[in-house]
């Protein structure tokens, strides 16, 4: 609702008859800075004594420099593919994919057939990343002392993959036979 006050501040601004202000005002919703950019834009206002523009002057340059930086930008993500939170999205999405497989998949010790210890790879990553100097040794270790490791799990418990885990307990294994001096029959060689 236009009010008697709106009006009259129009009118002030604008020098316009009480019916055209009116009318500008009621196109608008009582917004006087709109009504005398439409003013403006239907040319039945003066422009400013002593030069310059009003705001819809100004508005139409802005509105043309936001329409070009738009532009710029969709020709830029076409070009590039993505904007940079869409490189983020894929990022994150990638990061969940990951952190959901290593929770499904499992790292099992082992040691006479009896399970020792089962947990996510997700925990085995982290340790990993946070401890490496301390877990890389102890799994090496536990391969001299008849630990066995195995993945478990839809993505990586293939056979190849605990097949590079085999080969490598018994690689340990014989080295450790070979260090205790034993033949390939089991005999001790030094008697």
């Amino acid at each position: 609702m236009v009010t008697l006050d709106q009006v009259e501040k129009l009118r002030q601004k604008a020098d316009v008859s009480y019916d055209e202000a009116k009318a500008a005002l009621e196109e608008t919703n009582g917004d006087i800075l709109e009504a005398v950019i439409n003013l403006e834009r239907q040319n039945r206002i003066k422009t400013p004594e002593g030069g310059g523009y009003f705001n819809s002057k100004n508005a139409e340059h802005s509105n043309k420099h936001n329409k070009a930086h738009m532009k710029a930008m969709h020709e830029n993500r076409t070009r590039n593919g993505s904007t940079f939170g869409e490189l983020i999205g894929k990022f994150l999405r990638w990061c969940g994919s990951i952190i959901g497989k290593g929770n499904r998949n499992h790292f099992e010790i082992t040691k006479d057939g009896n399970s020792i210890i089962s947990m996510p790879v997700t925990v085995l990553a982290v340790l990993l990343l946070f401890a490496f100097w301390i877990i890389v040794p102890l799994v090496i270790v536990g391969l001299f002392f008849g630990y066995k490791y195995t993945f478990n799990g839809p993505d990586l418990g293939k056979e190849n993959v605990n097949r590079a885990m085999s080969s490598a307990a018994d690689a340990a294994e014989k080295f450790k036979k070979e260090f205790k001096g034993e033949g390939s029959n089991g005999e001790n060689s030094n008697s």
